[in-house]
């Protein structure tokens, strides 16, 4: 269940056709053509219709291509969901921003799955609101693929820095909200786009927290929040150690490397070699 389908998910503006192909060819599990922040007023209309082409070019074939409407209580976010409809490739995922209700998630569902039945939702949740309903949110019928925290508008909301500290408790919520329901967490970007160091920082601390992924803002963060997000060698052989001694002990506690273990950790070792282990 929880696999390596959202380490990395890198956005780029619908207006900026000029980077799809870089976004297709970046590495990330997810490529996100953006309708919403990044998109002037002005240049909404415009927007979605150059957006066609993020799904519809050759680079994008055999990725996973998503897309990040407006907010559905505005007109550009009604207008977005009916443009979708008519696209000649409707996108994998829709993310649908500022996430408050269940309600939400089940209006673009309505809407858009007698056209696309296997399309993938993924609710942002980035207002008081929506990090109080949080677990609701993830929990409603169709119930969303993952949850996104987004730092910024959530900060902005409660009048704090758009730092590590002071967020920690929504992220926390968030992460606590997706893994209760089972679904995927992927935590904000990094702002910071020329400090590597910085975003890997932040994205050790969001792994640490229980997030699956992140968004990315610059194909260079890609690699960086991949390589967080995966476990290296010696971990992937200690999970192995684990899970040989969980099966000699009949799931028994045992010790593996003067460590005492048992059931969690064997499920949590066997889990990440079903995910991340190459020889299976």
């Amino acid at each position: 269940m929880f696999t390596r389908y959202c380490r990395s998910v890198l956005c780029t503006p619908a207006t900026a056709a000029d980077r799809y192909v870089k976004c297709h060819r970046s590495g990330a599990d997810i490529c996100l053509v953006d309708l919403e922040d990044s998109v002037p007023a002005p240049a909404k209309a415009d927007a979605r219709s150059r957006a066609t082409a993020f799904f519809s070019s050759p680079s994008a074939a055999g990725r996973r291509c998503a897309v990040r409407v407006n907010v559905l209580t505005e007109p550009d976010g009604m207008r977005d969901l009916l443009a979708l409809r008519e696209y000649p490739v409707t996108p994998a995922i829709v993310l649908v921003p500022k996430v408050e209700s269940p309600r939400d998630v089940e209006i673009v569902a309505q809407l858009l799955r007698p056209v696309r039945p296997d399309l993938e939702l993924f609710a942002v949740i980035e207002t008081p609101r929506g990090v109080e309903n949080a677990a609701a949110i993830a929990a409603t019928s169709p119930r969303p693929r993952a949850l996104i925290f987004g730092s910024a508008d959530y900060a902005s909301a409660l009048g704090i820095r758009l730092s590590w500290e002071p967020l920690v408790q929504a992220r926390t919520r968030v992460v606590n909200a997706a893994r209760a329901s089972e679904v995927e967490a992927i935590d904000s970007p990094t702002f910071e786009l020329q400090d590597l160091a910085a975003l890997r920082r932040e994205a050790a601390l969001a792994q640490d927290l229980g997030f699956s992924g992140k968004i990315a803002l610059h194909p260079r963060q890609v690699a960086v929040i991949n390589q967080v997000f995966s476990p290296d060698a010696e971990s992937i052989e200690a999970a192995r150690r684990v899970v040989a001694a969980g099966q000699r002990s009949g799931q028994g506690i045992t010790t593996v490397d003067g460590v005492m273990v048992g059931r969690p950790f064997f499920e949590a070792s066997q889990r990440l070699l079903d995910e991340f282990d190459p020889s299976g």
